[in-house]
């Protein structure tokens, strides 16, 4: 497909989904537009974009795709702007946006124009940001959920689907109000617990200074996703408020309903509670969903000098990408445990595969 692809906040979404249209539509010619001049040169020096705009609103007049990639309150007064504009009557527009209901509801200023904007939601990310992270298969295999406008005609939903086909995504239409309620379920109620559970645990830290140790391992790994962008889940608690706020009422409700459980000593009732708890969660699928998935391998590794850089090694001679590595453990004269993060399943098992027929060290995950 040719056409001008105007993508708005070159980051790490931003990016990744340029590098992937000019995979899959080598005459696409991208224009990125970002506050920071300096991210747009290293995204053109890269090869990540073709041009630097100027401005949006110099440059719309141009675009065949226009992607909103920044914060939902951003995109949602960039809408505004835009709606303003002589635009192409062909042009389509989306956003990355976490939550849907109400930037839709201020996208109507465009649909009233006859522009389309169909929301979007790729469902991926990674502990790194910015340009320099951008990567073309970020988004494989991963969800990227869309939500258009219900007079929207299916052959425009259609066209961005093969817009963006390169990003190897699993396509998905919602309502805007059920990707909210999904998403709010699944990723914005959990990123709310682990932050909560994390500022406790930093409370009793103050009184029993030895929990800070002992809270390295599984505790640290559970509340991964607490370690978010601050403002990021600020701006996606407050744009998806009602949703959210219902949830953790009934969060509340449960952790009540535990609590007494606890305090009448109620053995077969906490035994179901549990129970049932492990049964749903043993059938849940383990591809990408709502919160991006750690693919972590844990390396038995004897303690001596280099043997990081050994492993690592390996690795890249296999060119497998981590992207994050520790140590949990190492005394003197035994082995201690590796652990490496990768993007994707298949990198983990390729890597098990590698490090263990590299150096016989013993390698092991966790479905």
């Amino acid at each position: 497909m040719k056409g001008n692809v105007i993508i708005v906040g070159l980051g790490l979404i931003g990016g990744s989904i340029a590098l992937s249209i000019k995979e899959q539509h080598p005459d696409a010619h991208i224009i990125g537009i970002d506050v920071s001049y300096r991210t747009l040169e290293v995204g053109l020096s890269r090869g990540i974009i073709d041009e630097i705009g100027e401005s949006l609103l110099i440059e719309a007049k141009r675009a065949d795709l226009l992607i909103f990639c920044c914060p939902v309150k951003e995109t949602e007064e960039l809408i505004g702007h835009l709606a303003k504009l002589k635009l192409k009557p062909e042009l389509i527009v989306t956003d990355t946006g976490s939550t849907k209901a109400e930037i839709m509801q201020c996208a109507k200023v465009l649909s009233d124009r006859g522009i389309t904007f169909i929301g979007g939601h790729p469902m991926a990310g990674s502990h790194k940001s910015g340009v320099e992270a951008a990567k073309r298969l970020l988004f494989e295999n991963a969800y990227y959920l869309f939500t258009p406008q219900k007079t929207e005609r299916k052959a425009r939903v259609e066209k961005l689907k093969q817009w963006l086909l390169g990003t190897n995504a699993k396509f998905l239409v919602l309502s805007p109000e059920e990707h909210d309620e999904i998403t709010g379920m699944l990723s914005h109620l959990p990123h709310v617990v682990a932050a909560a559970l994390v500022r406790q645990t930093e409370d009793f830290t103050k009184v029993h200074p030895a929990a800070f140790q002992l809270a390295a391992g599984g505790f640290r790994d559970i509340t991964r996703i607490a370690s978010s962008d601050p403002r990021m889940w600020t701006d996606i608690s407050i744009s998806n408020k009602a949703v959210l706020a219902d949830q953790l009422r009934n969060w509340r409700a449960a952790m009540d309903e535990a609590l007494t459980l606890i305090e009448m000593g109620e053995k077969e009732a906490l035994y179901s509670f549990f129970d049932e708890a492990k049964e749903f969660r043993d059938t849940l699928p383990v591809h990408r969903g709502a919160i991006p998935a750690f693919y972590d391998l844990f390396v038995d590794v004897p303690d001596y000098s280099g043997v990081i850089s050994e492993v690592t090694g390996y690795l890249a001679k296999w060119e497998i990408s981590l992207t994050n590595l520790k140590i949990l453990e190492t005394r003197e004269d035994i082995f201690g445990v590796l652990q490496i993060s990768f993007q994707t399943a298949d990198d983990r098992k390729r890597a098990k595969t590698c490090i263990e027929e590299q150096s016989g060290y013993l390698c092991y995950y966790e479905e």
